[in-house]
Order: C-alpha cells, then sequence, then structure tokens
C-alpha cells in the first residue's frame, strides 16, 4: 500500500511537471495594441463579469471603457488578484476544469501594453463584439430548471443581520431526477448575500419529512458541475427552500435569489453518488486582535475509498490562508501515516468562495481511512482590508464579522475494486508520461 501510495504522490509531481511545461511562454510583440492583442484577452478572462448589470465593478467591454482603468488593471493581473484565481501555484495539484487564470505570456502582454501607452491599435484589428446571453450569468452552462424566492426581501440601510429559511417556487418535479450540475445566485441585492443554502425537502414513503443540502452560495461562488457519470438524486415532489444570511449595506437594497439546475436525462442513473459537505470544521477559534498567521486544524474521516473532485475554503473576513492535506493510512508504513498537501489557497479572498474543481486525471485517489486535514490561518490586523476592526478578539460564528474554519470538499466512494483499478490506471498512466518526456 504504501508503495502504492508513494507511486501516487510521484504522480501528481509528474503531471503538474507536464502541465507547466506546456504554459504559453511565447514572446510578447514589442507593440501590443488593444485591437489585436489585448481585447482576445478581456474576452477570454474578464468580460463576463465586467459588463453592465453584472458583479464586476467597471464595465470593460470595449477601448473607451478600458482605457481609464489600464494601470489598474495591470496592477490586477501581475499580482494575479484578477481573474479571481488564488490556489496556490507551488503546493499540490495545477490542473483544473475550471481555472480562468491569465498565462504569464498574457500578462506580460498587459503589462508591456500598458506601459506603452496603450495604444487603441488599428481598429480593423479588433475581434467581433462577444455577445451574452442570459444564460452566461450560469456558471453552470444553460439550467434545465430555474426557481426564485417566491417573494423578493428588502434589508433597510442599516438593519441588523438577518437569518431566516425562505420558500423558492415549485421546482415541479414530477419523477425522481439526477443533478447534474447546481448553482445558487443571487440576481438582485448580492452585496448584501453573505450566504444563501439551498435545502430540499420532501416526504418519504412513510411520510416522514426529509430535508438535505443541495448547494450553497456565498460571496463570489459560481456553483458545482459534477465529475463526468456522477450526481446526486433529487426525489419527486421535492420542494426548495434557501436558508439565507443578508447583512445591511448601508442603502436599502432588495434581494431575490434563484436557484439553477441541470438534471441528467429522465431515467439516466450515473454511476456513482457525489458528495458535497463540510469537512475539516473547527469552532474553537481563538484570534486575538492585532496579530495574523493565527492557525486552526480541523480533522474528517473518509471511511470509504473515495475519489476527491473539487475543493473550497471557506472562511470569514479575517480569512489569511487555507490548505488541504490528506494523512493516509498507517497499516503498511511500520507506524508512520504518510501524508500529502494536495491544495492551498495562500491568498484567501473574502469576496470569492472559489470552487476548485481538479483535472479528471488529478483528482485524488484515496483509500478507506484517509483523513482530510483542513489548516487555516486567520489575519486579524489593519494589514488585512477586509477586516472591519483588528482591535476585537474573533471567535467562532455566524455573522460576517465572526469567523469560521472548514473546507466544503466534494467526492464519490468507489468500491475496493473500483478504487485498486482507479489507482493502477493513475499510475500506469503517469508512468507513460514520464518515458514520454
Amino acid at each position: 500500500m504504501l508503495k502504492k501510495l508513494r507511486g501516487f504522490a510521484a504522480t501528481f509531481a509528474v503531471l503538474a511537471a507536464i502541465g507547466l511545461g506546456q504554459a504559453q511562454t511565447g514572446s510578447v510583440p514589442d507593440q501590443p495594441t488593444f485591437a489585436k492583442d489585448v481585447a482576445p484577452i478581456l474576452q477570454g478572462h474578464c468580460q463576463n463579469c465586467h459588463r453592465p448589470g453584472n458583479i464586476g465593478p467597471m464595465s470593460l467591454l470595449t477601448y473607451q471603457d478600458v482605457r481609464p482603468w489600464a494601470r489598474a488593471i495591470k496592477l490586477q493581473v501581475s499580482q494575479r488578484n484578477m481573474p479571481p484565481w488564488y490556489i496556490s501555484r507551488t503546493i499540490g495539484i495545477q490542473k483544473f476544469k475550471n481555472d480562468p487564470s491569465l498565462t504569464d505570456r498574457e500578462i506580460a502582454l498587459i503589462s508591456r501594453w500598458v506601459d506603452n501607452g496603450a495604444p487603441l491599435g488599428n481598429e480593423r484589428d479588433l475581434p467581433p463584439p462577444r455577445k451574452f446571453e442570459d444564460n452566461d450569468r450560469w456558471h453552470i452552462g444553460e439550467p434545465d430548471v430555474v426557481v426564485q424566492l417566491k417573494k423578493e426581501v428588502l434589508v433597510k440601510a442599516k438593519a441588523p443581520d438577518y437569518w431566516a429559511d425562505l420558500d423558492l417556487e415549485d421546482l415541479g418535479l414530477k419523477t425522481d431526477r439526477y443533478i447534474q450540475a447546481i448553482e445558487v445566485k443571487p440576481v438582485k441585492g448580492v452585496k448584501t448575500v453573505h450566504h444563501a443554502v439551498a435545502q430540499s425537502r420532501y416526504e418519504d414513503e412513510q411520510g416522514n419529512l426529509q430535508q438535505g443540502l443541495l448547494e450553497e452560495y456565498a460571496v463570489g461562488k459560481f456553483g458545482d458541475i459534477y465529475a463526468a457519470d456522477t450526481g446526486r438524486l433529487i426525489k419527486a415532489g421535492t420542494q426548495a427552500y434557501v436558508n439565507v444570511h443578508l447583512h445591511a449595506n448601508g442603502e436599502d437594497t432588495t434581494v431575490q435569489i434563484a436557484l439553477g439546475i441541470k438534471y441528467y436525462p429522465a431515467g439516466f442513473v450515473p454511476k456513482h453518488i457525489e458528495t458535497v459537505q463540510h469537512v475539516g470544521d473547527n469552532e474553537d477559534l481563538d484570534i486575538p486582535p492585532n496579530t495574523k498567521n493565527v492557525r486552526a486544524d480541523g480533522y474528517s474521516v473518509l471511511l470509504r475509498p473515495a475519489r476527491i473532485t473539487a475543493f473550497q475554503p471557506h472562511l470569514h473576513n479575517r480569512g489569511q490562508a487555507q490548505c488541504l492535506e490528506l494523512i493516509y493510512p498507517p497499516q503498511a508504513s511500520g507506524g508512520r501515516a504518510p501524508k500529502e498537501t494536495v491544495s492551498c489557497v495562500d491568498r484567501y479572498h473574502f469576496n470569492w468562495h472559489i470552487v476548485y474543481l481538479y483535472g479528471e486525471d488529478e483528482q485524488p485517489i484515496v483509500p478507506a481511512g484517509t483523513v482530510l486535514h483542513v489548516t487555516s490561518w486567520f489575519d486579524n490586523t489593519a494589514g488585512n482590508k477586509y477586516n472591519p476592526d483588528p482591535t476585537n478578539p474573533i471567535a467562532f460564528g455566524q455573522r460576517s464579522i465572526d469567523d469560521m474554519s472548514f473546507s466544503w470538499l466534494s467526492w464519490y466512494n468507489l468500491s475496493d475494486d473500483e478504487y485498486k483499478q482507479m489507482l493502477t490506471d493513475r499510475l500506469d498512466k503517469a508512468k507513460k508520461l514520464s518515458a514520454s518526456r
């Protein structure tokens, strides 16, 4: 077992090295222009958020929109603050399905364009304007069904924090269906929504009320897309509601929240059932005032072999960083428990609760008994721009000004035979890739 586990760790290194070697590092033109060089980058990486009516604070659709922000854009992309993607580039898994970040070449190109005076160039070089549909607002693609709150909520300018369970419109489910992707999002009043957790309720055959998690929205979260041939069952007759946490932002604000679901075709049963839940929770937080690098650790255990598909840190305003470490069972190692850190968000941003979807070839395949070790760090100083008051000690709590420490993790369980075969296939592929380099 230990040999296989070490071989799996080596697989990460091989695949990461190959991925880095394939990065776009071509030369940058001496005189890049907006029309020919910068506009295509903005279309591909920025405009879906930075356009009228969406979450970006300014539009980046045209040269006239972009030019006043040129230096700010250079700063944000050079520091890799934008596009939002805060996974460490030096630790653990490096290949993701939903990575929107810029290549080194794209960053160098934008920087040189700004340094040269941000010229427009020849307008004939401009790409056709990107066309946006309403469904571009959904990061899971076009949903099969969209429901909203039955009644909008008004958050007064100076109201206290508000928690409530609010009913959504009828999902109209006549038969059992499996979910392929799901997203919760504010469509009005986004600045007042700390979280919106969509829940399901239905009566089972015995007439007992059953409830369960559908999906969580936190600031900047973009929904869940489940791995190939995996899904989650939603029963006929299910009704949905959201548990919301709303907070005032200084002006009267109307809130509306939507739930979008993509189903597998009727009658389709996926091979595996996806699990999405908290892991590594630590509610014993003690974050002193004017202090940074305050550490908290939490642990959960996978009782069956599993394939981990996604990682998302959850912290509040004082959140600084979070890492996920896998500690493997020690039975074949003479009492030692081999371990590896598979993901770190080393620059946590409270405004972006990003789900990091692991690439198919790098999803961790782990044995039963694997411990999920979540380590979080907190910055309760004035140097943390999200910190509302560095003079207060902070503990666990539900308010935005309190804090939390856990990860949302997605995985699906495997049989013993599936685990052995998947691990063998992964190691064989890694050896072939290594031999071909």
